[in-house]
């Protein structure tokens, strides 16, 4: 009796092992492999994962997030296979730097379907790009968003902007030119004089806060700067350091940065909908058996104001002179196209200004 008595002991201890080896590792069908950073960076990856998670949850999917090693494209490609191999049917790469990644990777997973957010797949030295049927490609109109947050800024009253970007790549450079032509244009709009609105721009060449950028911050806010659009994953907490410390104020960007700003210096951010991008492309996924349809395979969308896919949050609105009503209606000017913003990205071929003088910075 004893001895049964034992034995059913050690076999109900056993028992979560040997379900667990029965069923064998846990497998995710949804991967989502981070940028640089985490998913709770407030910005880029964070807005994608929300995406995934949304969409997982809501269709009972499995879902998980990888992180790589390292910042290279080894690691992320190594990352991506970490994910196929425990099980990811569907992987979301949030960023340009999945670029090279996806490009090495499409072909010997075919079976895969890959989401590339702000990104289209090539080599290493640009001289071949490839998008193939098992890709979808995302871009946005940052300029757009950026020309809402510059014209934003100069119409609640600042005339002394900054700019700071993290690597000088096409989607920041996009925002940044942008906040320029906005600027300018709610410049005119007030009648204001050349020189009346100034802007200090600058890249930092990293996505990641610094003591580095945190100065750099401090001694324009110290010169006169009033409010700085900070635009590049985590270098925004180097930027509302500096503006808390100082007194100035601070434009996000991606996502609504000031749902999580503890120092009150975010007015608004220029925004992509990371996360309603990411659920669209996945519902129309799902709806073709988990496959890119002919509108996706191999296809590069560019979702702007007309998509409403970018712009600022009206829900948490902190403008106080510039209202929510002024703000939709220049909104549907670009919807309509009768305003129109440059989507240059060359970083040597600046916006002209008439007004507006702008401090490139190196």
């Amino acid at each position: 009796m004893k001895r049964s008595l034992a034995l059913a002991l050690v076999l109900l201890l056993l028992l979560p092992v040997l379900a667990l080896t029965a069923c064998g590792p846990q497998k995710y069908e949804i991967a989502l492999v981070t940028d640089v950073g985490n998913i709770d960076d407030k910005s880029f990856n964070e807005g994608a994962w929300n995406g995934v998670k949304a969409y997982a949850e809501a269709n009972k999917k499995s879902f998980q997030y990888y992180r790589p090693s390292e910042d290279s494209t080894a690691a992320r490609v190594e990352t991506i296979k970490a994910a196929i191999d425990k099980g990811a049917k569907v992987v979301v790469c949030p960023g340009f730097l999945f670029e090279e990644a996806i490009f090495n990777v499409q072909d010997t997973y075919p079976n895969t379907q890959f989401l590339l957010l702000d990104g289209v797949p090539h080599n290493l030295d640009y001289s071949v790009f490839k998008t193939s049927p098992n890709v979808h490609c995302i871009l946005y109109q940052e300029e757009q968003a950026g020309y809402l947050a510059g014209y934003a800024a100069v119409m609640e009253g600042y005339t002394k902007l900054g700019f700071l970007g993290g690597m000088a790549v096409p989607a920041v450079i996009r925002y940044g030119y942008g906040y320029v032509q906005g600027a300018e244009a709610a410049a005119k709009a007030k009648g204001l004089a050349k020189g009346d609105v100034q802007i200090k721009y600058w890249y930092s060449g990293v996505f990641q806060q610094s003591d580095e950028i945190k100065t750099k911050m401090a001694g324009w806010y110290t010169e006169g700067t009033e409010v700085v659009f900070s635009c590049g994953g985590g270098i925004y907490l180097s930027a509302t350091a500096a503006a808390e410390a100082a007194g100035k104020k601070v434009i996000g960007v991606d996502v609504d940065q000031s749902l999580t700003d503890k120092t009150g210096t975010i007015i608004t951010s220029a925004m992509k909908d990371l996360t309603e991008s990411v659920k669209l492309a996945l519902t129309s996924l799902y709806k073709n058996s988990g496959k890119w349809d002919a509108d996706h395979s191999g296809k590069t969308a560019n979702l702007g104001a007309k998509d409403d896919c970018v712009g600022l949050p009206t829900a948490t609105w902190k403008l106080t002179k510039w209202a929510v009503a002024d703000y939709e209606a220049l909104f549907a000017k670009l919807v309509d196209g009768s305003v129109v913003v440059d989507n240059s990205s060359d970083d040597k071929v600046h916006p002209v200004t008439e007004i507006v003088t702008v401090d490139w910075q190196n």
